[in-house]
């Protein structure tokens, strides 16, 4: 009886609080349906300053761990990042003007491409009886000409977006101390350094991942120019570049990088198909043996990220920022993923993130 008695008070206290929770849900979700509608809006219609500022926010993550290991050799922080970004300004000038070298005699070259593939659909539904005018009713050359054309402009554009991010990368990085030194004085000791040393965990997962990424992506590109390079295929780095671009977009990033160099092999040695066929088995090897095998080893159970959580990612990130947006949206998930799992009250959150093969979920059954 005695426990009884203790007992109802915190049930009927426990009562009121269901009661008051599912009396607040609607209006809750509601409020934060609206915020999420509210704050995409606003990303998409700031995205010429928001889109610089995260892609520093995470290029951040990959240059804190170098600065810090010059800091540790004497270098002043400053002089750190001054080099640091010099050399990342030179490298990203270099590699623009050796694409936009690339891209304009590909620009040039793609009606007449476009037209000798055209032909080949023709005379191939001519001797095979294949329904073949609903590809040419479509006409995806027409469709593709004008954003071709724009390319050159893209990329000049895109050196001033290289501005912009370098910019914000300096005072990200310049600005860390200062953070660290904010949170001794708004907490206390031990508060501090346990969110310091979360703040550490986040930063050191993130970093790695980026980092890891971005080494396993250029090896991607650099396979692939190498197989179009033997088979012959023509502007292979074109092709090896976008697909170190698209490999940040899982599972449909490679099938769109795969498909133009392919094509580009029918139109180049038609009637003989064997190069085009060569390229398929290139690409699908270097595909499956970098994406499947490597990646995940490499980068671990960053990447055990639930499938619909990224389509979903994908279409927000696609809509708002366009196909930067889409090249963002996986890295950006993974962060958030990361920071979850730090984060003891957003833990729930990183396991409903994570798919069925999660060691976090197998663990209770």
């Amino acid at each position: 009886m005695p426990d009884c008695d203790h007992n109802s008070p915190k049930t009927a206290k426990d009562s009121a609080f269901t009661m008051n929770w599912y009396r607040y849900q609607a209006p809750l979700l509601l409020l934060g349906f609206l915020c999420i509608v509210a704050g995409g809006a606003v990303l998409r219609s700031a995205r010429s300053v928001v889109m610089p500022l995260v892609i520093a926010w995470l290029l951040s993550f990959i240059f804190k761990p170098a600065v810090l290991r010059l800091e540790k050799r004497k270098v002043p922080r400053g002089l750190a990042v001054s080099l640091l970004l010099t050399l990342f300004l030179v490298i990203c000038l270099l590699a623009f003007a050796l694409l936009y070298r690339r891209i304009l005699p590909f620009v040039n070259a793609f009606p007449g491409y476009y037209a000798r593939f055209m032909n080949i659909v023709q005379e191939i539904g001519q001797k095979t009886n294949l329904p073949t005018d609903v590809l040419m009713e479509f006409d995806l050359g027409r469709r593709l000409t004008p954003f071709l054309f724009a390319l050159p402009a893209k990329a000049i554009s895109l050196i001033s977006n290289l501005f912009l991010i370098i910019v914000f990368l300096i005072f990200i990085l310049l600005g860390s101390p200062a953070s660290s030194e904010k949170l001794k004085r708004a907490f206390s000791p031990t508060t501090a350094d346990r969110v310091q040393q979360i703040v550490n965990a986040i930063s050191k997962q993130i970093g790695r991942y980026l980092l890891t990424t971005v080494i396993i992506s250029a090896l991607t590109g650099i396979a692939v120019w190498l197989a179009l390079v033997i088979i012959n295929v023509d502007f292979a780095v074109n092709w090896g570049v976008l697909a170190f671009v698209l490999n940040f977009i899982p599972y449909v990033g490679s099938l769109i990088a795969s498909i133009p160099p392919i094509l580009v092999a029918i139109v180049q040695f038609y009637p003989d198909i064997r190069p085009a066929v060569t390229t398929s088995l290139a690409l699908l090897a270097i595909q499956t043996s970098i994406g499947n095998l490597l990646a995940p080893k490499v980068v671990g159970d960053a990447l055990n990220i639930n499938p619909i959580v990224v389509l979903l990612s994908l279409l927000f990130w696609g809509w708002l920022w366009g196909g930067v947006g889409a090249v963002l949206a996986v890295p950006i998930v993974v962060v958030i993923k990361i920071t979850c799992e730090n984060v003891p009250i957003l833990r729930p959150i990183a396991i409903l993130m994570e798919s069925r093969q999660s060691k976090v979920i197998e663990g209770p059954a």
